[in-house]
């Protein structure tokens, strides 16, 4: 969210994506962008990573170790390589165990398996295949029952546990193997392989200071704008939820009238909107280095090891890489789940501030630990599920046309759903199902965008 200043004038907009019916699919509905002659658009072409910001390429060479041709080669590698873990994914249906990026340029895809059959499948799509003894179901159960014992007993020694999905097992941080080993008996999961690592820092939260712009929450306490949002015809941004409660009211940066908290949640989540006055404009830009912008184009989640980047007024424009998503944090305010855990550093001020990969919008800074000076772990409230839970619209630089639907039910392809990976949905008669959680846009059309959507 960015008030009306001199820097709105010189930001560039970005060219709209065309969009192409595939061969053999029904015509697309008249209100559906026209389809262009040529071939399909790449993955790295819907989702904006073959034309980055030089200011996302700068930030990711001096934090990864890159030059500016790896920078960009990674970048469309992680694109690609998402959509084609999304199409392994549906094939391998239960018996997917997780996939990630690997190697300096994000070249190596490997997607894991319960089935020793799927690994021909698996290789034919340019992917590594790695047998393992449980599936990501699996995983996921497992932790949902340590999130289940953190209900009942305490976690000030057990601060932190996530699904490792290279490793294919649950992760619990904790003070002591005493406590680890107390959470994993607590949870019903003794004699399984849980993993226990030690820890001597504890995530705290991450607010008072402005990580994209400031904003100021009644008067005193100062958090930052994730992402401009719009709910119908008001508008509004993101942030982190522990920064504000449902009616409390934000100034700018300025100091000037903003808005108000709509709604709030903390802990369980860390997620919250503000719904601004008519003098502040919701733009796709996130604040960079050296007061530049960059742009988001959508939200399609990255995979495990993609690179990611976050603004923040106390550390500036950081990148790292994603470790785990669905990791539980356990905060001395409480617990919240459903994180994100990634290796870009952070420092107290930063909270409420956004996570981008490449031109995806990924998420809003919750806490972490460590620093920028000696390295640390940060995690983000992934945007997906604020703008679902809300019933937000994420402000794009992609075109915003919003599609008639064609067809009645649940399961209509709808613009500005928030589609998880794997589901099924029609457009124009035909069944597609989710190859990358994201929200759906007029622009993204399931036939023009097979990046993201796969036919039935």
């Amino acid at each position: 969210m960015l008030h009306r200043h001199a820097r709105t004038a010189r930001r560039s907009a970005l060219t709209a994506l065309g969009a192409l019916v595939l061969a053999g699919l029904p015509a697309a509905a008249s209100a559906d962008p026209a389809p262009a002659a040529g071939p399909a658009p790449s993955a790295a072409q819907t989702l904006g990573a073959d034309r980055p910001s030089p200011h996302l390429l700068g930030a990711l060479q001096r934090d990864l170790g890159l030059n500016a041709q790896q920078a960009s080669e990674r970048l469309v590698n992680e694109a690609e390589a998402g959509t084609r873990a999304g199409r392994l994914r549906n094939a391998l249906g239960e018996r997917f165990a997780g996939a990630w990026v690997r190697g300096e340029t994000s070249k190596e895809l490997t997607v894991a398996t319960t089935d020793t059959k799927d690994v021909a499948a698996i290789e034919a799509q340019g992917a590594r295949a790695t047998v393992v003894e449980r599936t990501l179901a699996d995983l996921r159960a497992a932790k949902q029952k340590l999130d289940a014992a953190a209900g009942r007993v305490g976690t000030l020694e057990t601060p932190v546990w996530y699904i490792d999905v290279p490793k294919n097992r649950i992760m619990v941080q904790a003070t002591s193997q005493a406590a680890g080993t107390a959470f994993v008996e607590a949870a019903g999961l003794a004699g399984e392989d849980i993993g226990i690592s030690m820890t001597t820092l504890r995530p705290r939260l991450l607010q008072d200071i402005n990580g994209g712009d400031a904003f100021y929450i009644d008067g005193s306490a100062r958090c930052s704008v994730g992402f401009s949002v719009t709910k119908g015809e008001q508008a509004g941004f993101v942030t982190a939820g522990h920064c504000g409660r449902r009616g409390a009211t934000t100034t700018g940066y300025d100091r000037t009238a903003q808005g108000t908290f709509q709604a709030s949640t903390f802990p369980a989540k860390d997620m919250a909107w503000v719904a601004t006055n008519d003098q502040w404009t919701p733009t796709p830009d996130v604040k960079a280095q050296d007061g530049q912008e960059v742009q988001v184009t959508g939200s399609a989640q990255a995979l495990v090891g993609a690179s990611v980047c976050r603004s923040g007024s106390t550390t500036g424009w950081r990148c790292g890489t994603v470790e785990q998503h669905d990791a539980t944090v356990s905060y001395p305010e409480g617990r919240v789940d459903g994180l994100t855990r990634t290796t870009v550093c952070a420092e107290p001020g930063d909270s409420g501030g956004p996570f981008v990969a490449g031109a995806q919008a990924q998420g809003v800074t919750s806490g972490g630990s460590g620093d920028c000076t000696s390295g640390g772990t940060t995690y983000y409230q992934p945007v997906n599920p604020m703008l679902a839970d809300f019933g937000l619209t994420l402000t794009t630089a992609t075109a915003q046309t919003t599609p008639e639907q064609q067809e009645d039910g649940a399961q209509a392809w709808t613009a500005g759903r928030v589609y998880e990976a794997g589901t099924t949905v029609t457009r124009d008669g035909v069944r597609y199902q989710c190859l990358q959680t994201h929200q759906a846009q007029g622009a993204w059309a399931p036939a023009g965008t097979p990046a993201l959507w796969q036919r039935l």
